[in-house]
């Protein structure tokens, strides 16, 4: 027998089957609405609080302070950001605040630190700056959890902490800085001393050397002069002493004296024209002129033959020979000193171009070291600002306070759209009993399946017993689908109760 075509619904048809199936749906409609509202309510809030911390820029012109702070601040917001959400740093807070005693008691502390690190949210607010560049003024910290008092107070230690380390990192990378600049500058000195050693004094031109090798030269042409004139004297003393000798009259003695007086007048002549009155050698040969003649004047009777004087006895002789020992030694000396300034006189382009370039080497160094000085006052001075807070700082704006209301669930929009559900899976529990219902219901079924004409219709007989059977029936069945209620409550509130997981799934993004 194959299953008839139904006749199409129609209102009159739903209502009938609405009468037929009021049971089964009011069950499933009770059991599906009271799963869904108990397992709503029975998720736990989740709040969000939320701090401002403002970025305080100090007005402290560039031109008298340099910062010692260098780099964009959002990089340096991303390195504190990462500092704050370190492992260990978010340890002490999970510890501190009690925070996923469920994780922590049945998972390892790392995944408390994982879930804490999707908790935390960080917006940051900038405005247009100069050159079309966005530039921040304030950080927007946020946490969630379920507590609203604990969530405020871990938001505001976050908070303490963007703070804190924005401080600590300035003051470190500005101490880092002021004792980077010390060593360069120490460094920097020790090179200048030994520069300045090294330097030395200036070299001397080639013109003054060059008047020195020329009075050499004239001493030396002097000493020469002095040396013939000393050894003509010894050979004059000794022609004199041999004709002295010879002679046996003072005629040929005074002959020979005036003979040499003549020479000397005419040496110290010669003398007088290239040397002063106090020249050695003219005061000697003037003596030696005076003496002569005071003998020619005397003219006293030829003398004895006068023993040969000896360099003991401190006669003349022994005079001049001392005298031509001193001028050897003098001219040796003398042709050293012409040979060492002829040394110096071709070596001194050469010395004076070393001493240019060392005393450009010199003086690049110490440009440089003025320049390090002038940049490690700088940085002392933008160290002792950094300590001060005089430079840019972070500074929490508005506190974070206990929320009002959860974030999440929203216990309404999800309640009507249990009911939703609820109407939905009633309506179609009655079109699926519907469909695999084969029996008759009415007298147009009836009719609609055979030809056979159908001649009247006997009405459902209920007695009395029957009446008292369904009535047990009925307070049976609402027994029952109160218990049943109850075990779909009590099950879905043990399923819902701590599920955070689903909760921050449920969370608005954003907020």
């Amino acid at each position: 027998m194959t299953d008839p075509a139904r006749p199409a619904f129609g209102l009159q048809r739903v209502l009938e089957v609405l009468k037929r199936r009021k049971a089964l749906a009011a069950v499933v409609l009770a059991v599906v609405f009271v799963a869904a509202m108990s397992f709503v309510w029975s998720l736990p809030a989740l709040y969000r609080s939320t701090a401002t911390v403002l970025v305080d820029r100090k007005d402290v012109p560039q031109t008298f302070v340099t910062s010692a702070v260098t780099g964009e601040l959002e990089t340096r917001l991303e390195t504190i950001t990462e500092e704050v959400l370190s492992r260990g740093r978010l340890q002490d807070l999970v510890e501190r605040f009690d925070l996923y005693p469920g994780l922590r008691r049945h998972g390892a502390p790392e995944d408390a630190v994982d879930q804490m690190r999707k908790d935390i949210r960080r917006e940051v607010k900038a405005t247009e700056g100069t050159g079309g560049r966005p530039t921040t003024i304030a950080i927007l910290v946020s946490y969630r959890g379920r507590d609203p008092r604990t969530v405020a107070d871990v938001t505001n230690a976050l908070a303490s902490l963007y703070v804190e380390q924005n401080s600590t990192m300035r003051q470190r990378q500005a101490t880092g800085t002021a004792q980077f600049m010390k060593s360069q500058l120490a460094d920097m000195k020790g090179k200048l001393e030994e520069q300045e050693r090294h330097l030395g004094a200036q070299p001397q031109t080639p013109e003054t050397d060059l008047a020195a090798l020329e009075r050499l030269n004239t001493r030396l042409r002097i000493n020469s002069d002095r040396q013939l004139r000393d050894l003509d004297l010894r050979e004059r003393m000794r022609t004199s002493a041999e004709a002295a000798e010879a002679s046996a009259g003072g005629a040929l003695a005074t002959e020979t004296a005036a003979s040499r007086l003549s020479k000397l007048k005419k040496e110290l002549a010669e003398l007088r024209t290239r040397f002063s009155e106090k020249y050695p050698d003219v005061i000697r040969t003037r003596a030696e002129v005076g003496a002569l003649e005071r003998q020619v004047a005397d003219d006293p009777p030829a003398p004895a033959p006068a023993a040969k004087p000896t360099a003991k006895d401190g006669g003349e002789p022994a005079k001049i020979e001392r005298d031509l020992r001193a001028l050897k030694d003098e001219e040796q000396s003398l042709r050293q000193a012409i040979a060492m300034y002829e040394q110096r006189v071709e070596a001194a382009p050469r010395r004076l171009a070393q001493y240019q370039q060392q005393s450009r080497d010199y003086l690049a160094l110490k440009e440089q070291y003025q320049v390090l000085a002038k940049r490690y006052e700088d940085a002392q001075i933008a160290e002792r600002m950094e300590h001060r807070q005089k430079a840019e700082e972070f500074r929490i704006l508005d506190t974070a306070l206990p929320a009002r209301g959860p974030i999440a669930p929203n216990r309404f929009r999800f309640g009507m759209l249990g009911f939703l559900v609820s109407l939905g899976m009633a309506a179609g529990a009655v079109v699926l009993s519907e469909r695999m219902d084969r029996s008759f219901h009415s007298i147009d079924d009836l009719r609609a399946f055979s030809k056979v004409p159908v001649l009247a219709g006997i009405p459902r007989l209920v007695t009395e017993a029957d009446a008292a059977r369904r009535t047990r029936r009925r307070w049976l069945a609402v027994v029952s689908l109160l218990l049943a209620l109850a075990i779909v409550a009590a099950g879905t509130h043990v399923l819902a109760r701590g599920n955070d997981g689903l909760v921050r799934v449920m969370a608005p993004a954003g907020r």
